[in-house]
């Protein structure tokens, strides 16, 4: 009886550090004055918390992820090889009325593909760029290579329906009539897990996909709320009052964590905020890790 009993009260501590993180969450989304929604799940799948899971946001670069799965999953299926060469060229067409735009390298955060225009490169190379530096150009390139209506049934077919991918980056006609990509929180949480987990192309393809995550460079959000030298494969994504984070957590306890923010002019503010509710998270998922060990 006693023994039933001492699990019975692990058990009611287990279920009440949730509830006690979702409110610190809240409480540092109430702080900010901005729009907030936070899609967290340790990879075995035990523990969760969700904000305004399907809430729509621009999806900024975060829709660079399923862009990459895509490029992958052709890659498996023999339509391409990531070593393809393609000719860089900057002109792309809006999807309002095919009238032909081009990139800004001032607006863009990469230089080394503008820097290869008029030669080729590959496949492999341009999702390189379009992951690690969010490189634009490099994402316009691939989806006019795999098609954008792929990258949408694939985005179906792994049942991450709040990834709404509609067109290339930069598109101002498409814009200006708001005809933009759109996520949730749950639809990017939907694409880590499947990385994680090995099921959105293949474990060889997912792990290869996961390596060029972890090479992002842009770490001012989700990683800096987290102990130094903490591994994190992840995608950042940022407009005007838009800014995101979203990947996979490897801590003694690994989750996959998704911040998706609106509202914020200053991105030091915003990527703050993210770093706090990493920090969190990251808080919760050692106490809870020292609470399961207690447990039967």
């Amino acid at each position: 009886m006693i023994a039933l009993l001492f699990v019975s009260s692990l058990a009611a501590q287990s279920a009440a550090p949730a509830a006690t993180l979702e409110s610190r969450v809240r409480e540092l989304i109430a702080g900010s004055g901005a729009e907030v929604a936070v899609a967290f799940r340790t990879i075995d799948g035990r523990h969760e918390v969700l904000i305004d899971p399907d809430k729509p946001f621009h999806a900024a670069s975060t829709m660079k992820v399923p862009v990459m799965i895509e490029l992958f999953r052709q890659a498996k299926a023999g339509s391409l090889s990531l070593d393809d060469s393609v000719p860089i060229r900057n002109e792309f067409h809006s999807i309002v009325d095919g009238s032909p735009y081009a990139l800004s390298e001032g607006d863009d955060s990469d230089k080394e593909v503008y820097a290869a225009a008029g030669r080729t490169l590959t496949l492999r190379q341009l999702c390189e760029a379009m992951i690690t530096v969010s490189s634009n150009f490099a994402a316009n390139l691939l989806i006019e290579r795999l098609g954008v209506e792929n990258i949408r049934r694939t985005v179906t077919a792994l049942g991450a329906d709040g990834m709404q991918v509609l067109r290339g980056v930069e598109d101002q006609k498409a814009y200006d009539k708001g005809m933009n990509n759109t996520t949730t929180a749950r639809g990017l949480l939907v694409l880590f897990d499947r990385l994680a987990h090995g099921t959105a192309v293949d474990p060889q393809m997912d792990a290869e996909m996961i390596a060029i995550l972890k090479r992002q460079q842009f770490n001012t959000a989700i990683p800096a709320g987290l102990p130094s030298g903490t591994t994190v494969a992840h995608k950042t994504g940022n407009i005007t009052r838009i800014h995101h984070d979203a990947g996979i957590v490897y801590g003694p306890s690994p989750y996959i964590l998704v911040v998706l923010v609106r509202g914020i002019d200053d991105l030091k503010k915003s990527a703050a905020l993210m770093a706090e509710i990493s920090k969190a998270i990251y808080g919760y998922t050692i106490d809870q890790q020292r609470l399961d060990a207690r447990l039967p």
